[in-house]
Parts: C-alpha cells; sequence; structure tokens
C-alpha cells in the first residue's frame, strides 16, 4: 500500500521518458544522475583536506607501527601503544566523515532501486556483452554472488542485468565526477 504510494508518481513520471529513451538509456541516465547526486554529497558533507590530512596520518603511524613491531624495541612499541588511543579517534572522526554522504543518499537510493526492480519496462533488461568484456568486468563472479541474482531465465549466456549494467554505468561516471570536482579520497556510488 505505501509502496504504491510512491510507485505511483515514479511511473506515473518515467513510463513515457523509459519508453522513448529505451531501458538501457534510462539505466544508464539513472545511473548518471545517482553518480552525480552521491558525488556532490560527498564533496559538499566532506572536508576533503581534512579527510586527506587523516588518511595520511593514519597511514604514517600504521608505518611506525610496523617499524616498531619489526624492531620489537619495547620502548617504541609502548610509545606506539599510547599513541594508538589517540588515533582511534582520529580513525573514529574519518569514518564519520565518510558516512556522511552516505547517510543522505541512502534511503534515496535504496527506493529509486527497489522502484526499478518492481518496474515490468527495466526490471528484465538484458544488455549482451562482448566476451571480452564479459571476461574482464569478471561478470562470472558477479553472477555466482547470492544476492546478485544472477541472470535472467532464458538470457544469453555473456549478459548482465540492469543491476549489472547501473553499477557499470555508476562506477564509470563517478569516476570522471569525482575526477571534475577534485575529491581527492575514496568513496562510493
Amino acid at each position: 500500500m505505501v509502496l504504491e504510494i510512491l510507485w505511483g508518481p515514479l511511473n506515473a513520471a518515467l513510463n513515457p521518458f523509459i519508453q522513448y529513451m529505451g531501458p538501457l538509456m534510462a539505466i544508464l541516465i539513472i545511473g548518471v544522475v545517482i553518480s552525480l547526486i552521491t558525488t556532490v554529497a560527498q564533496k559538499v558533507l566532506v572536508d576533503q583536506d581534512r579527510l586527506l590530512f587523516l588518511q595520511k596520518e593514519m597511514k604514517d603511524f600504521q608505518q611506525e607501527m610496523m617499524e616498531a613491531r619489526k624492531t620489537n624495541d619495547p620502548k617504541a612499541l609502548e610509545k606506539m601503544q599510547k599513541k594508538q588511543m589517540e588515533f582511534m579517534g582520529l580513525q573514529k572522526e574519518m569514518m564519520t566523515m565518510s558516512f556522511k554522504p552516505m547517510i543522505v543518499t541512502f534511503l534515496p537510493i535504496i527506493i529509486i532501486f527497489w522502484w526499478i526492480s518492481q518496474n515490468s519496462l527495466l526490471n528484465s533488461m538484458i544488455v549482451n556483452l562482448p566476451a571480452t568484456a564479459y571476461y574482464a568486468l569478471l561478470v562470472p563472479l558477479w553472477h555466482a554472488l547470492p544476492f546478485y541474482g544472477g541472470t535472467i531465465p532464458g538470457a544469453p549466456e555473456m549478459s548482465i542485468t540492469w543491476l549489472g549494467w547501473y553499477i557499470l554505468c555508476s562506477f564509470g561516471f563517478s569516476m570522471l565526477f569525482r575526477k571534475l570536482m577534485g575529491i581527492k579520497s575514496g568513496g562510493g556510488m
């Protein structure tokens, strides 16, 4: 009942667009839009310079810790254990920063994914890949994962569903948008 309230307006607004563009282009555009939104959220909600500083500090600390363990110097190890408490706070700050964009974008993305999985114009979409792309993108491994769901029964062997196509599109555009916006740290789709 609640979902029908969501699906009705989405279907009314987007089904004519999907029929005009075709499911392949519709998923591509949805992937581009979601990638842009998540990248903008990361750019706006995360202090990029602070995150980069924290990542460098953590890397330096890990190197110091490895050297202390290698030399097995008790004083150096004791010093690093004291320093570790300080770095736990920095690690928490880094995780909190990284989660901000996800918290803002998670629910809308889940709603869109759920809608796509219920939309008959999109959920039965199949993209046939050339053999080189099929194996280079490790698609057989994706098909083996239980949560991915494999392929649609009767689909050609070297094909992907809407989810695989979305992942390919959003990953590529996400990398492009991150580069254009100057985001230096790791991130997601």
